[in-house]
């Protein structure tokens, strides 16, 4: 076994570094979180605090104003008990309301078949974008409901 010149030894740790550095750029596209569309009404200030806290959890988000949400939530199938005040798409999936992010993650990470999206009804007290206490969550239990199009719903646990 022959010793290595200070030069090959140089030029294989560069290339070590390289490849440890490509391999950190593939995983950080592997890890990047998908665009979300958010659908609100102009006026609902919630809306605009939830869409903050998803981009603050890394996803890329285009919020879209519209004074049309019944529309929106009616084409996306989004059943009528299960509505609030906004609407998203991400992944194929619509996420209706105020959806704590570590139920949008498992969403995604387990592409569930048969399901449309997943929903928390209402604006409750202590989800993502209806902080109380100073922002510090509190107030009703959450709980996340997944739907298809034909109006069927189950509770999702995340």
């Amino acid at each position: 076994m022959r010793d290595w010149s200070r030069r090959e030894t140089m030029w294989a740790g560069a290339a070590t570094a390289g490849a440890l550095a490509l391999g950190g750029v593939a995983s950080a596209a592997v890890d990047a979180k998908p665009a979300m569309t958010t659908y609100r009404d102009p006026g609902c200030g919630c809306c605009g605090k939830w869409a903050d806290l998803a981009k603050a959890a890394g996803y890329p988000v285009r919020v879209v104003p519209t004074r049309q949400m019944a529309l929106v939530k009616t084409k996306l199938g989004v059943p009528e008990a299960l509505t609030s005040c906004h609407t998203s798409r991400v992944g194929g999936y619509v996420v209706e309301g105020h959806v704590p992010f570590a139920a949008i993650d498992k969403l995604l990470r387990t592409k569930p078949k048969g399901i449309t999206g997943i929903a928390v009804p209402g604006m409750p007290a202590g989800s993502p974008g209806m902080e109380v206490h100073g922002g510090h969550g509190g107030g009703e239990a959450i709980k996340v409901f997944a739907f298809n199009r034909s109006g069927q719903q189950s509770e999702f646990r995340f």
